[in-house]
């Protein structure tokens, strides 16, 4: 295990609150894989033994409604983990993941986790904490979903993507629009509407690059009640 690995995970939720003594000793189990993209990690319907931290690189969860119609549920990068509630249930994944670019990942065993959580409460705590932040995430896409408009969600994701507190700014889109369509509840026809949209927000779109004249304006947009922003 390689330091910048375990410098990367010790950033995430899952082991930010742990003791360095549980986490190390953890981590000394863990192993990292990379991946292509397009590369399946897991299946749907597959026991779910293992919960994996992304190193570098994109990866998502999505669902295959009986239509055929793909849904992402999630889109993780750097830092961010996921498998962990129905690994600790010895449950079935919900979801298959995949890599949308190429990918490192930690994969960390279940068995190895629930020993340190018998032994440590911390490491409860630490999970509790990561199943909160995935909790509230998926709230908050069905929040935006029901209560803005399509372009208020993009404008959204563009704020999130961005550093930047104020002025003019330029980010970098980190995975294709179709993706990009998906993770926001959408079709692609639906996404090129928005963006088009938001040039009177003061966003142009060239290629996978956005270049936003106002990021505050653009958070504010992204903020106010869904019936001024149909409006305009």
């Amino acid at each position: 295990m390689q330091a910048e690995h375990k410098a990367v995970a010790r950033q995430s939720l899952l082991f930010s609150s742990m003791p360095e003594e549980d986490a190390e000793m953890l981590l000394s189990t863990a192993h990292v894989s990379e991946y292509e993209r397009g590369q399946t990690i897991f299946l749907q319907g597959e026991t779910a033994t293992a919960i994996f931290i992304v190193i570098s690189g994109w990866a998502k969860l999505y669902r295959i409604a009986p239509s055929g119609t793909e849904a992402v549920v999630g889109v993780f990068t750097q830092g961010r983990s996921f498998g962990e509630a129905v690994a600790f249930q010895g449950d079935v994944y919900p979801v298959s993941a995949e890599a949308v670019t190429s990918l490192k990942l930690m994969r960390i065993e279940t068995d190895a986790y629930l020993r340190r959580i018998r032994e440590t409460p911390e490491a409860a705590l630490s999970l509790l904490s990561s199943t909160f932040r995935h909790l509230h995430s998926l709230v908050a896409q069905i929040e935006a979903l029901k209560a803005r408009t399509s372009a208020q969600r993009v404008a959204e994701f563009l704020c999130e993507l961005s550093n930047a507190e104020e002025g003019a700014c330029e980010v970098v889109l980190p995975y294709d629009k179709i993706l990009i369509a998906g993770r926001l509840g959408m079709k692609p026809e639906s996404l090129s509407r928005a963006f088009a949209k938001l040039k009177a927000e003061g966003v142009q779109i060239k290629q996978n690059r956005a270049n936003i004249d106002d990021i505050e304006h653009l958070r504010t947009y992204s903020e106010e009640d869904p019936a001024q922003a149909w409006a305009r």
